[in-house]
């Protein structure tokens, strides 16, 4: 096993770098019985983060740890998205004075393209998925010399998701023995657990259909996965970073698949109880334990974080 590539100092570091710059998401906690679970949850609403999602952590933090020194070029920001991130990236570098281009695949929904444009970056649109964008923005990157903010596949980006993490303890002073957490290329999980280590269980959960963090660790190496279903935009990488690698291998063990019923039953489960649009990838977290795909024990205590707003309303509510 390589060491891992985040540490709990990297996440310290990073929860001062952004604390100016990120919203406190508040969280709900539910009785036994409600959104279709048997037992008490916390609710962690990440979804109510500054552009929709938890990314803005690691972007924030990938660019203002390059920042400090000095290596934001005149041609500003570069980043590839199915839509989460570019919008995080697009937020980030309008907050901070940068100028941003943000390539997307054609597959991201035109609500996310639109936030991204109301950012005000430059979005470009590529044919294909979200490994296609990222070719897309690595060739124009290499162009350009804009600085570029990936994903997940930096240890800024990945400390930064981690402030969740710490965050969370600050409030949930009793403490908790399980996350349960959405899973894509792996950023925002290994954050989690650079941060938690092997204080805590933390649950990766991810679509049949786009599961690339489940065959990691089925292989014990990183490998390619097809990608598809109704959670790809958010939750759709065809493998899993190296840098969320170095981390899932030493502190992530329970990885579980859900279905695209599942995501949108957690969905409809969302805005029935809080009136609350949650995209697909945000409420996965949520359909593992709804479906039993993750079942608590006695007397466990679960935080579900609840990851991405950035969908149509109509996609939810009009659905029976």
């Amino acid at each position: 096993m390589i060491a891992p590539a985040v540490t709990p100092d990297d996440i310290d570091a990073a929860a001062k770098r952004i604390s100016p710059h990120i919203r406190r998401t508040p969280l709900i906690t539910t009785q036994a019985g409600e959104l279709g679970i048997a037992v008490p949850l916390t609710l962690k609403l990440e979804l109510l983060q500054h552009a929709g999602s938890f990314k803005p952590r690691g972007a924030f933090n990938r660019i203002l740890a390059a920042a400090e020194w000095d290596e934001v070029p005149p041609a500003g920001l570069i980043a590839a998205s199915g839509g989460n991130h570019g919008a995080a990236v697009a937020y980030a570098a309008q907050r901070l004075g940068y100028p941003a281009e943000i390539f997307v695949p054609s597959s991201s929904p035109a609500m996310k393209r639109d936030r991204i444009a109301a950012f005000g970056a430059t979005l470009n649109v590529i044919p294909g998925l979200y490994d296609d964008a990222q070719l897309a923005a690595t060739e124009r990157q290499s162009r350009t010399g804009a600085l570029a903010v990936h994903p997940f596949e930096h240890q800024h980006v990945v400390a930064g998701q981690g402030t969740l993490a710490k965050e969370l303890d600050e409030q949930l002073p009793g403490g908790y023995d399980t996350l349960v957490v959405a899973s894509g290329g792996g950023g925002f999980t290994a954050g989690q657990a650079a941060w938690i280590r092997e204080t805590r269980t933390v649950v990766s959960v991810e679509p049949q259909t786009s599961r690339c963090l489940h065959a990691a660790l089925e292989a014990g190496f990183p490998v390619a996965v097809p990608v598809g279903g109704v959670a790809a935009d958010s939750l759709g990488a065809k493998r899993l970073g190296d840098v969320a690698w170095s981390i899932v291998e030493h502190f992530v063990d329970h990885a579980v698949l859900v279905t695209d019923d599942d995501i949108q039953a957690a969905q409809r489960a969302m805005w029935d109880a809080f009136r609350l649009v949650v995209e697909p990838g945000g409420a996965a977290a949520l359909a593992a334990l709804r479906s039993g795909a993750y079942t608590p024990e006695a007397g466990e205590r679960v935080v579900v974080v609840v990851c991405g707003s950035n969908c149509d309303p109509a996609t939810v509510i009009g659905r029976s």
